[in-house]
This record gives C-alpha cells, sequence and structure tokens, in this order.
C-alpha cells in the first residue's frame, strides 16, 4: 500500500494526463455514456488522491451547471407554449414556398434562435418542423437538417449561452454576456452569410421541387400552432428579461446562472417542478461534473501549469503567434473530439497564461476554434450527432464523410474567416 501511495505521488501528473486521455478516447468512440466515462474518471482521480475529497467543489464550475440546468428549465417551459414552432412557420410563409429562400431562412432562423437556446435544443425544436417542409416538398430533408445543424453550430458561437464551451470560456475568464457580443456576434454575422450562401449554391439542385409542392407550404395551417397564449406570454417576458439580465451583467454584477435561475424560478411557479425536471439533460449536467473534477486533478498535480509554459516557449510568448495556434488547433481537435471536455481543458491553460502574454485574443480564438470547430464531422458536436440520428430513424441516412464533405468546407471557411477576423481586431 505504501508503494502503491509513494508511486502515485511520484507520477500524480501522469496518472492525471492518463485519466484525461482515457476518458477522452472513450468519449469519442462513443461505446459508454460520455456522462458514465466522466464519472469513472472523476472517481478515479478521487480514489488517487490526485485531488482531496473535500477540495473536489472547488474545481466544479457551479455557475456553468446552474446557468445549463436554468436554460434548459426554461426552454423546455417555453416550448409547451408552441411559440417556437409558430415563428418557424410564419418566416416559412415568407419565403413563398421556393425551397431555396426555404433553406436560407431556415439557416438563419436556427442561427438566431442558436445563438440564445443551446445547439440541441434548437435542432430538437426546428427539426420536425423539417421533415413536414421535406415531405410537402416531396424531396430529401437531408439537405435541410445539414444546413440547420451546421448554422446551430455557428450561431451557438455569437453568445455567451449559445454553445456551452463559451459558458466554460465565460466563467474561467470573467467575461460578460455582452462581451461575447460584441467580439463575436460581427465575425460570425459574416461566416453564416458564407456558410449559408455556400450550402445555397452546393444543395440547389438537390432542393428541386414543382410548382405544386409549393404551394403546400403555404397552406399550413398556423392558427392553432401555440397551445398555451398565457404560457408563451409569461415565456416572451421572462427570456427578455433573462437576456436583459446577460446584457446588464457589467452595471448590475450579477452573474449570467443568477439571471437564469430567477427566470427558471418565476416559469416553474405555473409549473410541476417534478414533471418538468424530468426534461432537464441531467447526463449533461453530471457529464460537466465528472470533467470538471478530472480537469482539476490536472490542475492540482501541475500539469496546466507546465502545459502552459510550454505554449510560451513554442510560441515565444508571442500572443498573435499562440492565438493563431489556438484558433486552427481548436478548430481541427474539436471535429474529432466533442468540444466540451476540449475546452474544459484549455480554458484553465490559457487562464494560467495571464501575465506572459495578452490573454484575450486567445480566448475569442478558443472560442471560435472550439464552437466552429464542431461543424467538421459529424461526432464534433452534440447537435450533429442528435440530427444524425433522427435522420436515419426517418429513413435518411447522413453518413460519416457525406457530412464530413459539407461540414469540413463550411469549418475552413469559418476558420480562414476567423483568421483574417482575429489578425485585423486584435494585432
Amino acid at each position: 500500500m505504501e508503494f502503491i501511495q509513494q508511486f502515485v505521488q511520484q507520477y500524480s501528473m501522469y496518472i492525471a494526463f492518463g485519466i484525461l486521455g482515457l476518458a477522452y478516447i472513450f468519449i469519442a468512440l462513443e461505446k459508454i455514456p460520455k456522462m458514465t466515462v466522466a464519472l469513472v474518471g472523476a472517481s478515479l482521480t478521487l480514489l488517487f488522491g490526485l485531488v482531496g475529497s473535500m477540495d473536489a467543489f472547488k474545481y466544479v464550475d457551479f455557475n456553468v451547471l446552474f446557468l445549463l440546468v436554468s436554460m434548459m428549465l426554461i426552454v423546455h417551459i417555453s416550448a409547451k407554449s408552441g411559440m417556437y414552432d409558430w415563428l418557424a412557420i410564419e418566416m416559412l410563409k415568407l419565403t413563398k414556398g421556393n425551397p431555396i429562400l426555404v433553406l436560407v431562412m431556415l439557416g438563419i432562423f436556427t442561427a438566431v434562435i442558436s445563438a440564445f437556446l443551446d445547439n440541441v435544443t434548437t435542432v430538437i425544436l426546428v427539426m420536425p418542423l423539417t421533415f413536414v417542409i421535406a415531405k410537402q416538398f416531396e424531396i430529401s430533408p437531408i439537405p435541410f437538417l445539414i444546413t440547420e445543424v451546421l448554422a446551430s453550430n455557428i450561431g451557438g458561437t455569437a453568445t455567451l449561452i449559445g454553445d456551452p464551451p463559451n459558458i466554460i470560456i465565460a466563467s474561467k475568464a470573467g467575461l460578460s454576456f455582452m462581451d461575447f457580443v460584441v467580439n463575436l456576434t460581427p465575425v460570425v454575422a459574416v461566416i453564416l452569410v458564407f456558410a449559408v450562401a455556400i450550402l445555397s449554391f452546393w444543395f440547389r439542385n438537390k432542393i428541386q421541387t414543382n410548382p405544386e409542392n409549393t404551394k403546400k407550404v403555404m397552406e399550413i395551417d398556423n392558427s392553432k400552432t401555440i397551445k398555451d397564449k398565457n404560457l408563451m406570454i409569461r415565456s416572451i417576458i421572462v427570456l427578455a428579461l433573462v437576456i436583459l439580465g446577460f446584457m446588464l451583467h457589467d452595471k448590475t454584477g450579477l452573474a449570467a446562472y443568477v439571471s437564469a435561475m430567477a427566470g427558471a424560478s418565476v416559469l416553474l411557479l405555473f409549473e410541476k417542478p417534478k414533471e418538468v425536471l424530468n426534461h432537464v439533460e441531467w447526463n449533461t449536467i453530471f457529464f460537466f461534473a465528472g470533467l470538471f473534477i478530472i480537469i482539476g486533478g490536472i490542475e492540482a498535480t501541475g500539469g496546466i501549469n507546465l502545459l502552459a509554459q510550454k505554449i510560451i516557449e513554442a510560441t515565444g510568448g508571442d500572443t498573435k503567434l499562440a492565438s493563431m495556434l489556438i484558433l486552427w488547433g481548436s478548430g481541427i481537435i474539436s471535429g474529432v473530439v466533442d468540444n466540451i471536455p476540449y475546452t474544459a481543458t484549455m480554458a484553465p491553460l490559457i487562464a494560467n497564461l495571464e501575465g506572459a502574454m495578452d490573454v484575450a485574443p486567445l480566448w475569442w480564438s478558443l472560442s471560435l476554434g472550439a464552437c466552429l470547430g464542431g461543424n467538421f464531422t459529424i461526432v464534433g458536436a452534440a447537435a450533429n450527432v442528435i440530427v444524425s440520428e433522427k435522420a436515419t430513424a426517418e429513413g435518411h441516412n447522413i453518413s460519416f464523410m457525406s457530412f464530413m464533405k459539407y461540414g469540413g468546407l463550411v469549418t475552413i471557411v469559418a476558420l480562414i474567416i476567423s483568421t483574417v477576423y482575429i489578425l485585423l481586431r486584435y494585432f
């Protein structure tokens, strides 16, 4: 027993990196649920004593967890009113049933919604409508689905709450909702325009339909889409106030999770908590908690400090070079592994570079790389997997390579635009 304790003490950093590496491998293989992988890794971290059992909670970022739970509650409750479906149908009617305009509208609509709701929730809300439209057009829904999921990952990059990596970054860097809007929304808007234009051109021959089918879209009855008007009104007011709270963070000093929790609490007053809580993605919450403890093991054993020193040595303290390394490295790696654990690993690393170089551009490079890189492959983001699985269940298979053909091009274009933006704005 004493030998084991000495071994662990001597090689604690390597053990911590080993646990993280194995966790990454099992997450990528998707043979075991991600939550299970994270909790097993966290248990090993604690059992080996890499993090003391009483110190574990200080590595768990409760700002992130409370914000995620609160937004999940708000989205689920508000969706019950039918307001998202109503809005989508109204926007589609503006296209006059033109398939290419429908694709453009769905892409833009998904991106905008994804900036304020998480990507997974966004695609879940939009997919049912997509299948209805494709059926009426008598064409494959795949072009619309691919456009939507790529747009959701792009749109989610624009704000603090749009994508989980941004929530992690904001918490670690002390960034506000408006910091993300000011620094990321302009370039995300440009990327979205290019992405939708590329996909519209690419899919133009695959979404052709006859005039008779075009009329069907215009005949969709939207009068009964709203299921609960009172809930819709409450939800709109609460969402508006929560977003306002995010925007006024700098002046009020209230953390984003406080505004979200207050909004969720108000909506819960009119609901049965037990029923609503069943719809919170607890797998995601526990996945985050376990992951934070694994990363805490690396931090506690000095691994984060070591990696920070290696980056400083590799870049010679050059912030520009470090930004490009993080942007493109994040974009490529996030296409292979889930961008959430990757960002959770990189965030404390960048925080440790404070003082050695200007880390502000590094945070934005990490956000753009991690969020946009999720479009590279079908396993790069949770929303991609959900859309793929749903499409297959409906008889429309999206293969790994076919997704990468479109997602890969959009990602490369997005990273090139991001490179130009980072260099021009911060250097």
